[in-house]
């Protein structure tokens, strides 16, 4: 009877070590938000293609969940009420807009917006403006006389408006009253002559209208990419079926950030494992090819702690305003 006691005592106490063992197991797994952009652009793309290389690199350790946004501002608008762990994308000017309380901030502001910290830059904002027609390469005064498409919210919408009233083309276009995410078929139908697009090439919406439509793109003189105050890119020919053609347009730089929610440890895991499988992301996406510690140039605000650990480690150069 001892024995029998004894042994259902042991049976007892090594049932609640395996109890114990599950659940610091379950404890080490990391979840984090990723608040992306709009499903079927290639910033949301790119946040599936991160999530996979995350969850990859730390063995299933830290696991990204992406969620979509309908824009930058509302990125980083949410970060200032996100609890835990909780990363986002956005071209570093707005961080440094909400923090200074000004620009789409300005009737919202929030102490915690002093809370966001860098992490990593991604593959910077393009700009494209895609006009059907069997035309590859095509002048901004293109645009005149057509129906144009620029969505709602982006950074692209955003952009575009503006470009349109830096040349003198406002009043000289249509806007057509649609969702980005139908730009495609409404071209491929006719029942619009072009869309703006904001994107890392090759840009997905633009690829699958050049599958099945002719299309050229704009291409801007780089007295036109003064004009703009944007970084001027170019987007190889080839990059698009039918644009056998360079085409010069702007870009924007944009950073994956977080906040101090974030443990250090958490931060450093993440950065880290990014570059580390950066190379493998390059080979199946193009886009990732870009991305270099040059580009922490751009960054408004501070890294995260666990962040610049890892920078530091790695022998990377950190602009001093950084730290």
């Amino acid at each position: 009877m001892r024995n029998r006691a004894g042994w259902r005592v042991w049976a007892a106490g090594g049932a609640l070590i395996a109890a114990a063992v599950i659940a610091g197991g379950a404890q080490a797994e990391t979840r984090i938000t990723y608040k992306s952009a709009k499903a079927g652009t290639s910033y949301y793309q790119m946040g599936v293609e991160l999530s996979e290389a995350i969850k990859q690199g730390t063995d299933g350790d830290v696991i990204l969940t992406v969620e979509e946004s309908q824009g930058s501002v509302q990125n980083v608008m949410e970060a200032a009420v996100r609890p835990g762990s909780f990363i986002f994308t956005t071209p570093p000017a707005l961080v440094g807009l909400a923090q200074a309380g000004k620009g789409a901030f300005e009737k919202r502001p929030s102490e915690k917006f002093k809370d966001v910290r860098a992490l990593f830059p991604i593959p910077s904002l393009t700009m494209h403006f895609v006009i059907a027609g069997d035309e590859a390469v095509l002048p901004l005064s293109a645009l005149e006389g057509k129906s144009v498409l620029l969505g709602k919210g982006s950074f692209g919408a955003r952009e575009g408006e503006k470009y349109l009233e830096l040349f003198d083309l406002k009043d000289k276009v249509t806007i057509a009253n649609a969702e980005l995410g139908n730009a495609a078929d409404a071209l491929k139908n006719g029942q619009i002559d072009a869309f703006v697009t904001s994107g890392s090439f090759p840009a997905p919406n633009v690829v699958e209208t050049a599958a099945s439509a002719d299309i050229g793109l704009v291409s801007m003189t780089d007295e036109e990419v003064e004009k703009t105050g944007r970084t001027r890119a170019v987007i190889p020919a080839g990059t698009y079926a039918g644009v056998d053609e360079d085409v010069v347009t702007t870009s924007l730089p944009v950073i994956a950030y977080t906040t101090t929610a974030m443990d250090a440890d958490t931060a450093y895991l993440v950065t880290k494992t990014f570059w580390e499988e950066k190379a493998r992301l390059s080979e199946t996406a193009p886009w990732w090819k870009a991305v270099s510690p040059e580009l922490l140039s751009e960054v408004e605000g501070k890294l995260h702690e666990g962040a610049l650990r890892y920078y530091e480690e790695a022998g990377i150069d950190v602009p001093e305003q950084l730290k």
